[in-house]
């Protein structure tokens, strides 16, 4: 959904950014796009030039810096926005704000809601390679991406010291937000599951490819081309790490159950074909990986109840599904 501003209901929050990056264009209007739960974005009618979108940083100011310096690496190698402007330290009172080209399309969360299998498996693919070619970019270790004066380089990992995966998943499990929304038996099984892959955890905690950090099928804009469904762009990279593509494949395959799915094998297929690695074994790996995200999400104080509901029924299958 989106929220539209006319033009006289424009806050300077829009017009002093807009003014900053595209001093020779007036704004005509402004609709808020939906999402943002960590930043705030607007898509901005320009006259006399194509739309663009104003990015706001209300999270972690430092993510601006970052985005910027990622799609900067990222160059053509992998379909991403444009960055026509950034301000990573603000300006003249701003917050961290950057401009983006616009990019037509549909979210592959709306495609694949379409019900039209056929689109859903051609652009299943494109997005199977497009997750190859984000992690060709390595990194001489694993860890936290950010961005400084000298541009980006890996931080921290996630845990100091050996099972890094398994013990995040622990701390996770111990928060007092995760145990009032997952029953003691879950929490449990959870933590017995995840120690039985252990050994391949730590294999897979000691690669250091890019990673989208959040590739969700609302975060791939798709468009039909020449008659053809393909990746347009990869959005929002602020959760960006160095470590294992398979993260990023089991966030894409998350809600994707059984054999009647659209997506698949088009996307594993074409991201294998496109020079990505899988295991023998990747389908109840990645859903072992995907725990790691999924824990993260019920450990934090603020969470929709309805949200929780999800990731809890999630957590479930997976237990059920993949033994320990």
């Amino acid at each position: 959904m989106t929220c539209a501003v006319t033009c006289a209901e424009l806050p300077n929050e829009i017009l002093r950014p807009i003014a900053r990056a595209l001093p020779r264009h007036r704004v005509l209007g402004a609709e808020r796009l939906e999402g943002g739960l960590s930043n705030v974005n607007y898509r901005v009618r320009l006259d006399g030039a194509p739309d663009v979108v104003l990015r706001r940083y209300a999270r972690d100011p430092a993510a601006c810096r970052k985005e910027a310096a990622l799609l900067a690496l990222l160059g053509g190698t992998v379909p991403a926005p444009e960055v026509l402007y950034a301000a990573p330290d603000g300006e003249e009172g701003l917050a961290p704000f950057a401009v983006l080209r616009w990019v037509d399309g549909v979210t592959f969360r709306a495609l694949k809601q379409s019900g039209d299998r056929a689109a859903i498996a051609e652009a299943a693919a494109s997005v199977g390679a497009a997750l190859a070619a984000i992690g060709r970019h390595g990194f001489d270790r694993g860890g936290w991406l950010e961005a400084g004066p000298r541009g980006l380089a890996v931080g921290a990992p996630l845990l100091d010291g050996p099972d890094a995966m398994p013990r995040f998943v622990d701390q996770c499990l111990a928060s007092p937000y995760l145990a009032r929304r997952v029953p003691p038996a879950l929490r449990d099984a959870v933590h017995a599951l995840v120690w039985s892959r252990a050994d391949r955890l730590t294999v897979l905690g000691g690669e250091s490819r890019l990673a989208h950090g959040d590739f969700r099928k609302a975060n791939v804009v798709v468009a039909e081309r020449a008659g053809r469904w393909e990746v347009a762009a990869v959005l929002d990279w602020e959760f960006a790490v160095s470590g294992t593509p398979l993260a990023d494949l089991a966030n894409f395959l998350r809600y994707e159950r059984g054999g009647a799915s659209a997506v698949e094998p088009h996307f594993s297929r074409a991201f294998v074909d496109h020079g990505g690695a899988l295991p023998d074994d990747w389908w109840p790996l990645s859903r072992v990986v995907d725990l790691v995200a999924l824990c993260e999400l019920l450990a934090r104080e603020r969470l929709p109840d309805d949200v929780a509901g999800e990731v809890v029924g999630l957590v479930r299958s997976t237990v059920e599904t993949t033994h320990a």
